[in-house]
């Protein structure tokens, strides 16, 4: 099958087209480039060859003969969101469905799209499900939804679209993030020996390793094409549903002489326990592969055979936020995001 990924020098994107390849798959990667300078360790010996391109800029001759589109390229999280909302609309909303329409228009046959777990937001009764209604409470979290509402009715016989809500991901890649909840808990035990909430660590968030999100991936690519049709999976287990607490413990568990310490602040309202029953009895192969205190483990071992620093661990490479900050500060990009032209 040829596939095109988006975000392919991503937390998520580096990972996947080597899982793809080796399965036979051939792989186009397309990336805007702005987060380059992300490079934690040198983690695969295989890539795809990828377009330094803008997903709002992509081309029909740019899907021309794809069979299949893997689209997780966006404005990433929470606070990326609120940095420049509007723009966060015009990529991860209007590019997105763009990019659906254009596959649709040239005969790609699957659309597997990278939502978030983050639609529920506030879900205060049980285990929330596909069916459950969702809650977007942020500017990332509106756009997965929309999405979602946009490009379902574009499916028929011949486009396929699928929808992979994500848990929150954590776990090790070779372009590394550390502003995501367990990942940042493990460089703070490594750099400081001290976990120090501001809260009382109550929320509910699920988590999923970012290798088993590619495992989700790779299985929808391949499933028979009934399974997957105009479906929405939560991507995860039900066992690993933790509160933000559980997981500063199990950190600073398997980080030797860490101190952990809890404030008083109230919970972020953003709290949901999620149901991924649908996944693991649909979705043929699919079986979450980590938990928690293994994904920490593996941090705590990369970290010692790296000899990471704390200024690698704080530097704007690995953060969002801080990278997208400095390119506008630089005026490497411009008030739309774009490329600056010099």
């Amino acid at each position: 099958m040829r596939i095109l990924v988006t975000g392919t020098e991503g937390y998520l994107g580096s990972l996947l087209p080597p899982l793809l390849i080796e399965r036979g798959h051939e792989v186009i990667g397309v990336d805007t480039g702005y987060y380059k300078v992300g490079w934690l360790y040198n983690g695969t010996e295989i890539t795809a060859k990828t377009l330094n391109k803008d997903i709002r800029h992509i081309t029909p001759e740019d899907v021309q003969g794809v069979d299949a589109i893997v689209h997780m390229a966006d404005l990433s999280n929470d606070p990326t969101g609120q940095l420049a909302p509007h723009i966060t609309y015009e990529i991860n909303h209007k590019g997105s469905v763009r990019l659906a329409k254009l596959a649709k228009e040239a005969g790609v046959r699957r659309f597997v799209y990278m939502s978030s777990c983050s639609v529920y937001g506030v879900a205060t009764e049980g285990d929330v499900t596909e069916e459950s209604p969702v809650n977007p409470q942020t500017a990332y979290a509106e756009c997965k939804t929309m999405v979602e509402r946009d490009v379902k009715p574009l499916a028929d016989d011949d486009f396929s679209p699928t929808f992979m809500r994500n848990a929150t991901a954590f776990g090790a890649s070779p372009r590394m993030r550390f502003d995501i909840v367990l990942n940042n808990l493990a460089g703070l035990a490594w750099t400081t020996k001290e976990i120090k909430m501001t809260s009382d660590g109550t929320p509910w968030r699920p988590l999923v390793h970012a290798l088993d999100i590619c495992k989700a991936i790779v299985c929808a690519v391949e499933a028979p094409r009934d399974i997957v049709h105009n479906q929405v999976f939560n991507v995860g287990d039900t066992a690993n549903n933790y509160r933000v607490k559980e997981v500063a413990e199990i950190v600073a568990q398997v980080f030797p002489d860490c101190k952990l310490s809890f404030g008083t602040q109230g919970a972020d309202n953003r709290s949901y326990r999620v149901s991924f029953e649908k996944i693991n009895t649909v979705l043929p192969g699919f079986k979450c592969d980590w938990n928690a205190q293994r994904g920490a483990q593996q941090l705590y071992d990369l970290f010692s055979q790296i000899d990471m620093t704390e200024e690698v661990f704080l530097s704007r490479g690995f953060t969002r936020l801080k990278q997208l900050e400095y390119l506008i500060r630089t005026q490497q990009i411009d008030k739309d995001f774009f490329w600056s032209q010099k």
